[in-house]
Order: structure tokens, then C-alpha cells, then sequence
């Protein structure tokens, strides 16, 4: 079994949930406390062990590439103002050299369209991918969900998906999945169906933004039709991938925000600042404050 070494982050959406916001800034570039949403995404993978970052863009996204890249000017200053705890906080969220890679995807065709534009870099080997609206904190297991992934994926092999619970009445929103055979905090997949008609889903476990994709994928992501949305769904892929490969879902424990919206926008910046030890004393009296005059 090969190891996991790369993931695909898909940045090229246009954020039309949190207009107007996201007219000229990249939605992944909006702040969750005092870093993009990407960032959090990105310290997930490092934190699972990827080495490789793979970012799927699109026009007007190229503030994502330097984000990732030396500040020179801003360095220096940092320096020569002796803020060294700020510029080693900045050197040491910076990716190693060689370890980004940018792709276009030049047409706003899907999901699956957007992983298979990393095929060339990822090549014959299992990734990660991670949807970068979704970020998240630990639970009882005390890792994020990307490393509960890799965990399943070293225990079953195959293809795994991240998924959650949702009321039965919101699954028509997402990718929904059944289970075959459980073992408790993963299962066997039996089926999966993107945005199922209201009383139709399998079950109300969604698919909730972390994959671990055998290379085979690319193949059928590009022969594949257009499914719903008139867009190519990533769902789609994985369910034809299933009839030939296994397919493992995992409870992730922990929290998932969708900063995606701008309700879940919000709450993510509420949660994180209340796991960060420098700032959870001063906000909670904040919000003590707040919900006592409402």
C-alpha cells in the first residue's frame, strides 16, 4: 500500500454564498480568527502528514498563490522592527520548497472536474482531497479529520470518505451514503447518491469534504457524463470507481464548520477563537456580555 502523500485542495469556486464578500477576494482567502480559511486547511493536511499541496484555481485567485509564498518586503520589516515572534509565526506556516503546486481549472464544470485537473500532478498514486470551505477541529480522538482518514485508509485500504450526520430532512442538499458493514467509528460503503430526492436518501450520513482517492479515479473522471447541476460530480466517480474498488466511511469526532455560508462562516470564527488559549478567556466574557443584552 502506498502512502498518502499529496492533496488536492479544489479554490477555484466562486464564492457566490458570501457576496458580496467574495467579489474580489477569494472566499478562501477570508479570515477564520487571523488566518484564511485555506490556511486551516492546509495546517489539517500537514498535520495528517501530506507533503504536497495541490490547489486547483481559477482567475482572480492568484492572492492564493502568494499567500503560500515568501513576503520579502514584509519579512524584512518584521525584522528590522524586531517583531520576531511575528515573522517566525509567518516562516513557519510556509509550505517547504517544491511542496505547492497551482493548476487551472478554466471552466466552472464541478468537483470531479476540478480533481481531475490535478491528475498530472498527483499522478499514480492514492491523495487526499479536501474542500477547503470545510475546515475543522478535534474531538475526543484529538486529530482533525483528514488524520482519522489516513488512519482508516492504513486499517481498510481502498478509498475513504469523511462523513457526518444531518437531520433526514437536509439530505437532499448533499452526497449521501449507506453503510454495508460497520465497524463502529468507520464502515464499509454500500452506495453513495449525489443530492437524492427529499425522502429518498440511503441514510443521513453526508459526505462532508475529506477523501482518500485511489489514482484510478482520474480515468473515470474523465469519461464521465454530467450528473446534477450539469456539472461533473466528484459522487458520480466514486460510485463507478465502487463497482470495481471498496469504498470506507469515517466518523470524524470532531467539529466540521461550512464557512462556505455565511451563518456557518460566523460560528467557524466563534469555535476556533474559543479553542485559541490566548484569546478564549477575553471572548467568552465577550460573548457573556453579548447574550446577556440580547
Amino acid at each position: 500500500m502506498k502512502r498518502v502523500r499529496k492533496a488536492v485542495f479544489p479554490v477555484a469556486g466562486l464564492g457566490t454564498r458570501v457576496l458580496p464578500a467574495t467579489k474580489t477576494i477569494p472566499k478562501e482567502m477570508l479570515t477564520v480568527v487571523d488566518r484564511p480559511v485555506l490556511q486551516h486547511a492546509v495546517e489539517e493536511a500537514r498535520e495528517a502528514g501530506i507533503e504536497h499541496f495541490v490547489f486547483v484555481t481559477g482567475r482572480g485567485k492568484q492572492t492564493i498563490e502568494d499567500h503560500f509564498d515568501m513576503s520579502y518586503e514584509l519579512e524584512d520589516t518584521l525584522q528590522k522592527r524586531g517583531k520576531l515572534k511575528e515573522y517566525e509565526a509567518l516562516m513557519a506556516d510556509l509550505p517547504a520548497a517544491g511542496a505547492t503546486s497551482f493548476t487551472r481549472q478554466q471552466a466552472p464544470l464541478g468537483l470531479g472536474h476540478a480533481v481531475w485537473c490535478a491528475r498530472d500532478i498527483v499522478g499514480d498514486e492514492p491523495f487526499a482531497v479536501i474542500l477547503p470551505d470545510m475546515i475543522t477541529l478535534p474531538g475526543a480522538r484529538k486529530t482533525r479529520c483528514l488524520a482519522q482518514c489516513l488512519d482508516a485508509y492504513a486499517k481498510h485500504g481502498g478509498n475513504i470518505i469523511a462523513v457526518e450526520e444531518v437531520p433526514h430532512e437536509d439530505t437532499h442538499i448533499y452526497g449521501v451514503v449507506s453503510v454495508s458493514q460497520d465497524f463502529g467509528a468507520t464502515f464499509q460503503i454500500g452506495g453513495m447518491v449525489e443530492k437524492p430526492a427529499k425522502g429518498t436518501a440511503p441514510s443521513n450520513l453526508i459526505i462532508s469534504g475529506r477523501y482518500v482517492l485511489e489514482p484510478q479515479i482520474f480515468d473515470i473522471l474523465e469519461k464521465i457524463e454530467k450528473g446534477a447541476g450539469g456539472e461533473i460530480q466528484l459522487t458520480d466517480g466514486m460510485k463507478k470507481l465502487s463497482e470495481t474498488q471498496e469504498f470506507f466511511g469515517v466518523r470524524f469526532d470532531g467539529r466540521t464548520c461550512d464557512t462556505g455560508s455565511k451563518l456557518g462562516f460566523l460560528m467557524a470564527n466563534v469555535h476556533f477563537a474559543l479553542e485559541r488559549a490566548d484569546m478564549a478567556p477575553a471572548f467568552k466574557a465577550e460573548l457573556k456580555k453579548l447574550l446577556g443584552s440580547l
